[in-house]
């Protein structure tokens, strides 16, 4: 029996014993198969623009002044013959003109020697690119990088221009340019004061995680010169615009001509015979014959930038309307009661009276306009339209601002960027 009991006892050693063995040899075969799934899934590719980056040698520059893309990709050891047929490979794909300076560029080289190049990518801006593939000739695919929008509530007071406010603040200085563009009916962006304040609602626009431009701003404030000037973007007619609190159009119209009862004696031309310097030479305005003494009237709201008196244009005086718009007014024989440099007016208010001060052979006014500091035809302006919120949709605006209205006047003006009131505000 105890003979029994010990074949037993060394038949159940033996099989421990084997069990042990077998364990021994084949567990580092399990481990080394683990370790090689575990860096397989942990060593992903890593991409961008589509294309794995680890797997070539990658060379990133920008476009130097007066470089084509033949020239860059003669510098990168491109194929002759597809240099030599860009125009055809690019025709309706891509703008070779398109190519410009300070641009970025990424090259995508194989790491074997000799390198050949396989990919080049180029940034036509923060968010469009272009990838040229040269695995086989050439395939060009337009293409653009993923945009996050994040919506922002912000604030300043001005202490200098607007734009040196948002600078201060943190805050993108394209807002600067949208916020000016928004209220240039209503702001004098060239006479800020210090102390003037502004609240803004808007989305900002990431690439990579970097700002680089302002998306939609859906409602915005301004204090100017005592006075509160509210925005909210609101579509009327399929067309998105910029409304106040009460539904007025924050565009104004300018009159169609700055004189009642008026004939135009000369309009504006490249070349025009002067009669009285007797030679031919731009005149870069509008003739308006009238009476001596008729009342001239400024043609749309705007400030007295300059007055006075030379020997060309006689008694003059310009106004600054908006940050794009600006009038004159020539050979008045006097100016209207009040107009001095600095001075607001009013549309249609009597800024001065037809004469013929100046180089001129009877009365008349010349009146001119420029845009962006650029002469245009007075009789060509498309005045923006001043039509205010439809009646029918009237209750539909003013419940939408509502909730806009009370974000803006909620946000107090304090001298640090409000990450506070950074959030995702119901669209």
């Amino acid at each position: 029996m105890k003979r029994k009991y010990y074949y037993i006892t060394l038949i159940l050693f033996l099989l421990i014993a084997i069990i042990v063995i077998i364990w021994n040899l084949f567990t580092p075969e399990i481990s080394k198969e683990r370790r090689h799934l575990i860096e397989k899934i942990t060593s992903k590719p890593i991409y961008e623009y589509g294309i794995p980056i680890d797997s070539f040698t990658v060379i990133q520059g920008h476009i130097r002044t007066n470089q084509t893309l033949g020239n860059l990709l003669v510098d990168l050891n491109a194929k002759a013959e597809i240099i030599g047929k860009l125009p055809y490979y690019t025709n309706g794909k891509f703008d070779l003109k398109q190519v410009v300076a300070g641009n970025t560029y990424k090259a995508f080289l194989t790491q074997n020697s000799p390198s050949k190049l396989m990919y080049l990518v180029y940034e036509k801006s923060p968010i469009d690119f272009v990838i040229f593939n040269f695995k086989d000739s050439l395939i060009i695919q337009n293409d653009h990088k993923q945009v996050t929008s994040v919506r922002r509530l912000s604030e300043g007071t001005i202490s200098g221009s607007l734009w040196e406010t948002i600078y201060q603040r943190n805050l993108n200085p394209i807002l600067a340019l949208n916020m000016s563009d928004i209220f240039a009916w209503t702001v004098d962006f060239f006479g800020l004061q210090k102390g003037d304040k502004f609240k803004v609602l808007y989305d900002e626009l990431y690439v990579d995680n970097k700002p680089i431009d302002i998306g939609t701003i859906y409602a915005a404030w301004f204090e100017h010169r005592g006075e509160r000037f509210y925005a909210y973007r609101f579509s009327q007619d399929s067309a998105a615009s910029y409304w106040d609190e009460k539904g007025n159009s924050l565009r104004k119209s300018f009159l169609k001509a700055p004189l009642h009862f008026s004939r135009i004696t000369s309009r504006f031309s490249g070349s025009r015979f002067h009669p009285i310097l007797k030679i031919y030479r731009p005149h870069t305005g509008v003739d308006y014959a009238a009476p001596e003494g008729t009342p001239i009237m400024a043609i749309g709201d705007g400030y007295i930038i300059d007055k006075g008196y030379n020997g060309a244009a006689g008694n003059y005086l310009k106004i600054r309307h908006n940050s794009v718009y600006t009038t004159g007014y020539n050979h008045l024989s006097r100016f209207g009661i009040g107009i001095a440099n600095g001075v607001k007016v009013k549309q249609g208010q009597i800024i001065g009276y037809v004469g013929q001060t100046g180089y001129a052979t009877g009365p008349h006014l010349d009146m001119r306009f420029w845009m962006n500091g650029q002469p245009i035809d007075p009789l060509k302006v498309k005045a923006p339209p001043v039509e205010p919120i439809k009646s029918e949709k009237m209750e539909a605006y003013l419940s939408y601002i509502k909730g806009l209205q009370t974000k803006l006047d909620s946000l107090p003006l304090v001298p640090v960027f409000p990450e506070a009131a950074i959030g995702s505000f119901a669209k």
